[in-house]
């Protein structure tokens, strides 16, 4: 897990820089508010860009028994990839010549790199070369901020310097890491015989193109319904906190990286109930304290790092953490289904999740504002959970710990000191006193497990 949270907390530290830097330099928050709208678009087309080849290439390069097989799978996700984006370039131009986009070509430019990065890195991960997947994250994040220096500071471009920076800084990530690596040179092989390969992988990742629609249904067509609502002012405050809140996000996700390696290795474990289990209950604990920590620490610094323009945006960061939080729960039971290479049973839970995500959203949006999007979030990601929890009993049967329930208690009632309190002192004791009640009413058992192997790592390192 330490080689995930080098990459991960490098790569997001830069990124979370780049936060204070982009609201002071971009003081109109519909411009903002545009930019977000703009990359919730490009999330919404890279999986049919990527057909998920992401999650397909670092699969079965994974179980790849030789070298021959790991030709005919790095070669089919390269050459599919470029038939994609070739597809996305000629359609890009049927739109230029009828319609007037603004930055249209800069929102093809971003989703292109974005989805080279995400293959390329999934393949060099899945090769077995975790440090060039967690070099190729830092040296994105690092070009990022040195390209936003200087495009949006020095240059004073704004969001077209925004644009820019992101795009450069993905293809000179993924180019400073194929220079030095050649797998281009080394399993890239245009007559190689695909065919058999091809059929397999999409198998398995062609069931989860609908999955990613539904899951962009789920967390980012509320932008779409803060804009037509409420306006792109209001949708750039909301973006602001959903980018410190990704931060927890990222927490998460580098536990489900790690965890995402064992479990395939554990699967087959005469044990794994047990196993997967004490893991879950290990999770919601540490979630909880992330949870309590992140909001109070994020809070005591809000005003010194968020121009004045965006800090209407603190009093949403508590619950969308409540929401990020649930989210990253929900997807430690996503491991079932890629254990079984049994995709295809993620569907309902996620067309269901988005359905509910969708009608909320347009009862809630309209008399609620930002809030009715967060609490649609939360029930949505509720509704998600309790799926899976009844759904992955026919890959593992999951235990909660009774005592598990006292700290997650303690971490929803800190909603009340933190926007309660006014003063930093206040915050700080309220973040201390939740997270010592937390430590001293987890159940025994959790806290050797968690804070154990932390001792231990930090015992060995000294």
């Amino acid at each position: 897990m330490g080689i995930y949270a080098i990459g991960n907390l490098g790569s997001k530290i830069i990124t979370f820089l780049m936060v204070p830097l982009y609201t002071y330099y971009v003081e109109n928050t519909a411009d903002f508010g545009y930019y977000d709208i703009c990359l919730t678009a490009v999330f919404l087309l890279m999986p049919f860009v990527t057909l998920q080849l992401r999650d397909g290439a670092f699969r079965f390069l994974l179980d790849s028994p030789n070298e021959e097989n790991r030709k005919e799978v790095v070669t089919m996700t390269y050459k599919t990839l470029g038939a994609t984006i070739l597809l996305s370039t000629i359609i890009t131009l049927g739109i230029a010549s009828f319609f007037q986009v603004r930055y249209l070509w800069y929102v093809l430019a971003l989703l292109v790199a974005m989805s080279i990065q995400e293959v390329v890195s999934q393949v060099f991960r899945g090769l077995g070369n975790n440090k060039a997947f967690i070099t190729v994250g830092i040296l994105s994040a690092f070009f990022i901020g040195l390209f936003s220096l200087v495009f949006v500071v020095w240059l004073g471009m704004g969001i077209e310097g925004v644009f820019i920076a992101n795009i450069l800084a993905r293809f000179a990530a993924v180019g400073a890491v194929e220079l030095k690596l050649r797998t281009l040179q080394r399993l890239f092989f245009v007559k190689i015989s695909v065919g058999k390969t091809a059929r397999e992988i999409l198998k398995y990742t062609l069931p989860l193109l609908p999955g990613s629609i539904c899951w962009w249904l789920t967390g980012s067509s509320d932008r779409w319904f803060i804009q037509h609502y409420l306006g792109l002012e209001v949708n750039g405050v909301y973006a602001v906190a959903i980018r410190f809140v990704s931060i927890l996000q990222t927490l998460a996700f580098i536990f489900y990286q790690a965890w995402q390696e064992t479990a395939i290795l554990q699967y087959q474990s005469p044990d794994r109930n047990r196993f997967f289990s004490q893991v879950l209950n290990n999770y919601i604990f540490i979630v909880c304290v992330l949870l309590v920590g992140f909001c109070f620490s994020l809070k005591m610094c809000y005003s010194w790092i968020v121009d004045t323009n965006y800090q209407s945006s603190l009093p949403y960061i508590f619950p969308l953490a409540i929401s990020t939080s649930i989210f990253a729960i929900s997807a430690y039971f996503d491991m079932g289904y890629q254990c079984a290479k049994d995709t295809k049973r993620t569907l309902p839970a996620i067309i269901l999740s988005a359905v509910v995500n969708v009608a909320l959203n347009f009862l809630l949006v309209s008399p609620f504002g930002v809030y009715g999007v967060i609490v649609t979030l939360i029930i949505t990601y509720l509704v998600l959970i309790t799926y899976r929890w009844i759904d992955t009993k026919r890959y593992f049967k999951l235990t909660l710990n009774r005592g598990i329930i006292t700290p997650i208690v303690i971490a929803l009632a800190t909603a009340v000191p933190f926007y309660l309190s006014t003063a930093i002192w206040q915050d700080a004791l309220s973040m201390v006193v939740a997270i010592g009640l937390m430590m001293y009413f987890c159940p025994k058992r959790i806290r050797k497990d968690v804070f154990g192997k932390i001792y231990a790592k930090l015992h060995a390192s000294a």
